[in-house]
């Protein structure tokens, strides 16, 4: 357990305990500063969906304050001015209110709450006034988008695909609600989807009139079997609708047999009436097609497309077309990153990109030029934001973004930037602004590790990046122990991001200094590097991970190379397990979280199949040698190293089995460890809860083993 010292003010947390501050805010308590602490991490309010006001002037978005007594978030709607003035919050009501969108002449403000005991459409007059449900419907709303012209409004619903009416899905959920069976019968594969059994219904597309709005809603995919947005991650970025409010475009993969062994999303576009069925805009490419977004003069349509089937982790490419009929092109072919984010500019002449850029995600300015007309030479690549971690960057009038920006210190706040005339020589690039601050106080009381990225050779002498976290109190001349975190994915990334899973800073505050390495497979480094690990997980990667931990020990001799544990989630957990036996001698301690046990067995029980398939070379029964090569299991007997192991018992990605099969092989061979089992969680702990545990426990594993007095 952590001292006693190390902690928040015990006065804040009997407040929290007691009820008497619902959301935990510990520097509104204390002047004091204290060192960095999960409490901390929970404490910061989470800023996300920023929406623009038609006229550029405001902002409104969403914030998440923690509720620990009641054990879950809480969100309401804010306000602000573009330029960081008249800050208001919009809602503050116990339901979840989300997804803001703006009428089209800025005088409501649409959004999506639990007010009624459903999520529903409601709407708030900017003028004054309390907020009015729009709909009511019988099913829960979700994905709220306004049409341009401000007469429709478009949105999800879970549904049986082969229902005709809102009633029957209802009716056949009663049904199987009232009967006293329970079983479920299953025809072909995608029975349970990240921490959910399928039953029979697909999220399905509707819009309905804002003039009528007691009237049906109009289902625009009746039939379709596939869900819209995509699961289990897909939002209304999915979904776009044409500037003349007479169309939408969206993305979807139908399901059929294929479905948990394909990429193949393609855009779709369907009458916003409902009067035809979807037609399919991108079946040329075998692989992922989203992400649809239109110019705003209705001109071009904008989207991101891989080119390799079956391979998630493919460089999306950014795409143009001419609406309705234009051929589709790639822009800016040569620039070796993957777009995350896609909007356009106020004017349409540029688009502004987020992607993972060298242990960052920046923001992009990729000028069109005559790329729009398909006589251009090339798009025009320029950094607009390089450091941090920038998110859902809106054009905000002529000449502005504002985007969310946060760092390894710093979580999500909204930021402005004037983005510099394509052509221009500014004498110096502009920085970005901020227009909130709701954290200020909190990050002021909590006393952070300094980050620093380093590079060195790593496998075949290319060059490889990492980050070292200093711990939060540090003194020079003192050595601290290690916490060596491996990122998941493996096509992910550890960056300067402020992470409310896996953040370093919660290791620092203990005292201990983070090591990060985005070894072979990591993403922002270009494609080719993303691609090394395809057949060799146990390979380049451990090497990296080698040799950055050495070059991090020589480069920094406050670093304690004797007292170093290693810990990782997903693939993380995997290499975790594979380094137990194929580098079983360097660490004190190791910890697993929902890692991969056995190849053999991940296989056949996982849901996306396209994962293994595509990193291990196929399906297991066709390339067992390709599975099995870099397989923990086969090296079990070389194992010695104490481990804590956690997995959620929801997670379906990779099932609680291989956790338990860890912990078997741990306890029969007699290496000291310990299993901790999260009964409602899935791939993630996302209760508040339960990461106050998961710290404890796994802080409490490092205490143990690379404290003084270590392993008693």
């Amino acid at each position: 357990m952590r001292h006693e010292n190390s902690r928040p003010s015990r006065i804040a947390v009997l407040l929290v305990a007691s009820g008497l501050a619902a959301a935990f805010a510990i520097p509104a308590l204390s002047q004091q500063t204290h060192a960095f602490t999960v409490h901390d991490l929970l404490a910061m309010q989470r800023l996300s969906s920023p929406a623009v006001s038609p006229d550029g002037s405001s902002v409104a978005f969403v914030v998440r304050s923690t509720d620990l007594e009641a054990d879950r978030g809480g969100t309401d709607l804010w306000l602000v001015g573009v330029d960081g003035e008249n800050r208001r919050q919009l809602t503050a009501h116990e339901a979840t209110d989300v997804e803001p969108a703006w009428s089209a002449d800025g005088s409501h403000l649409y959004f999506l709450s639990s007010r009624s005991g459903t999520m529903q459409v409601w709407r708030l007059p900017m003028a004054g006034g309390e907020p009015r449900r729009v709909t009511d419907l019988p099913l829960d709303v979700s994905n709220l988008l306004i049409s341009p012209e401000g007469s429709r409004i478009s949105f999800t619903m879970e549904v049986f695909p082969d229902c005709d009416t809102l009633e029957c899905t209802t009716e056949r959920l009663a049904q199987r609600d009232e009967s006293k069976a329970s079983g479920r019968t299953y025809d072909q594969l995608f029975v349970r989807h990240w921490d959910a059994w399928k039953e029979g219904r697909r999220s399905h597309l509707f819009t309905l009139e804002l003039a009528e709005p007691s009237a049906t809603p109009v289902p625009v995919t009746p039939g379709f079997d596939a869900d819209i947005p995509s699961k289990p991650f897909g939002g209304s970025e999915e979904i776009a609708w044409s500037p003349d409010g007479r169309e939408l475009v969206f993305a979807a993969r139908i399901a059929g047999t294929t479905e948990p062994w394909s990429t193949n999303f393609d855009l779709y576009a369907v009458p916003a009436d409902g009067s035809a069925p979807p037609r399919n805009l991108t079946a040329a490419n075998p692989a992922w097609d989203t992400h649809p977004v239109f110019s705003p003069d209705g001109r071009s349509l904008a989207y991101l497309a891989m080119e390799r089937a079956g391979y998630e982790s493919d460089r999306f490419r950014l795409m143009l077309r001419t609406w309705p009929e234009g051929e589709p092109r790639e822009i800016a072919s040569d620039w070796d990153r993957s777009a995350g984010d896609v909007q356009f500019s106020h004017d349409g002449r540029t688009l502004l990109v987020t992607a993972a850029n060298l242990g960052r995600t920046s923001l992009f300015a990729i000028g069109l030029g005559g790329e729009r007309d398909g006589d251009g030479d090339g798009a025009a690549v320029r950094t607009l934001v390089e450091g941090g971690t920038v998110s859902s960057p809106q054009p905000a009038g002529a000449g502005r973004v504002v985007f969310l920006l946060d760092d390894l210190r710093h979580p999500a706040e909204l930021h402005v930037l004037s983005i510099p005339a394509e052509g221009s020589r500014p004498a110096a690039p502009a920085e970005p602004r901020a227009i909130t601050d709701f954290n200020a106080e909190r990050v002021a009381a909590a006393e952070m590790g300094e980050p620093e990225q380093f590079t060195f050779a790593g496998w075949n002498d290319e060059t490889v990046h990492g980050y070292v976290v200093k711990p939060a109190r540090f003194r020079e001349g003192a050595e601290y122990p290690v916490a060596f975190l491996i990122h998941g994915g493996p096509q992910g990334s550890f960056g300067d991001h402020f992470h409310y899973r896996w953040n370093p800073q919660t290791y620092a505050g203990a005292g201990y200094a983070a090591v990060m390495i985005d070894f072979h497979g990591s993403t922002g480094y270009g494609q080719s590097f993303t691609d090394s690990i395809r057949d060799d997980w146990g390979g380049k990667p451990l090497e990296d991970l080698r040799k950055g931990l050495a070059a991090a020990l020589e480069r920094y001799p406050w670093l304690d190379g004797e007292r170093v544990c290693a810990l990782g989630a997903s693939y993380g957990g995997y290499m975790v397990n594979w380094i137990a036996g194929n580098w079983p001698d360097r660490f004190r301690c190791l910890v697993n979280h929902d890692g991969l046990f056995d190849n053999r067995s991940m296989y056949y029980s996982t849901e996306e199949l396209w994962f293994p398939e595509w990193d291990h070379m196929g399906p297991y029964f066709s390339n067992p040698e390709g599975h099995e090569k870099h397989n923990p299991e086969t090296h079990v007997s070389k194992w010695q190293t104490p481990m804590l192991v956690i997995h959620g018992a929801l997670d379906f990605r990779v099932p609680l089995e291989q956790g338990l099969a860890t912990f078997t092989a741990l306890q029969r061979r007699g290496i000291p460890s310990r299993l901790l089992v999260f009964p409602d969680e899935n791939h993630w702990v996302l209760q508040p809860s339960n990461s106050i545990q998961w710290h404890q426990e796994v802080e409490s594993w490092l205490d143990r083993w690379l404290r003084d007095g270590a392993g008693e």
